[in-house]
């Protein structure tokens, strides 16, 4: 990466996404320029795309925040995150301001920047994905927060339904990345 700079992209990003990666750009760089200064690195910006290994697709989750700005507001240097994605398709825009539920997601159709708020989950919600990140399994987490295993299933299906996820793999993901715990 280091080696390749931006060329990384064009060799490991597939052909019909670098596009989607140059609109990421230009409407994530006039959405940050619309922040006040003060505020610019409280704000980062989340997307998945695609990386080629060995000619197969991963759909991964990047994730930038800035670090240093210029001294006119322009990104100097940022924090770049890279994570396995919890969605089954490219894109997915979205802008977060940091220490709040609120964030923007881009849409493509309308190129407009629609403003939503994160799900909050529940202490007991919280408490099963906890132990799920610890490797409890729902027998176990049942009995340490004394609960019947079937309501500790019900309290992970309203997870799965909240944060628009199929398993608990995705919801320790999704709820890591969008700091919910």
């Amino acid at each position: 990466m280091i080696e390749l700079g931006y060329q990384f992209y064009l060799k490991y990003v597939p052909e019909d996404e670098q596009a989607l990666l140059l609109d990421i750009n230009r409407v994530g760089f006039a959405f940050h320029n619309q922040i006040p200064l003060e505020q610019r690195k409280d704000w980062y910006i989340s997307y998945d795309f695609h990386i080629l290994n060995d000619g197969h697709p991963i759909l991964i989750n990047h994730k930038l925040t800035s670090l240093a700005l210029t001294s006119d507001g322009r990104i100097w240097l940022a924090l770049c995150v890279v994570s396995a994605s919890t969605h089954t398709t490219p894109g997915h825009i979205e802008i977060h301001h940091i220490g709040t539920p609120d964030y923007f997601a881009f849409n493509p159709l309308t190129r407009r920047w629609d403003k939503n708020t994160m799900p909050s989950l529940t202490e007991g919600e919280k408490s099963v994905l906890t132990l799920s990140i610890q490797g409890y399994t729902m027998s176990e987490i049942a009995d340490r927060i004394c609960l019947s295993p079937d309501t500790v299933k019900k309290y992970r299906q309203r997870i799965f339904e909240k944060l628009g996820v199929r398993n608990i793999s995705e919801a320790i993901a999704a709820a890591t990345n969008n700091k919910l715990l």
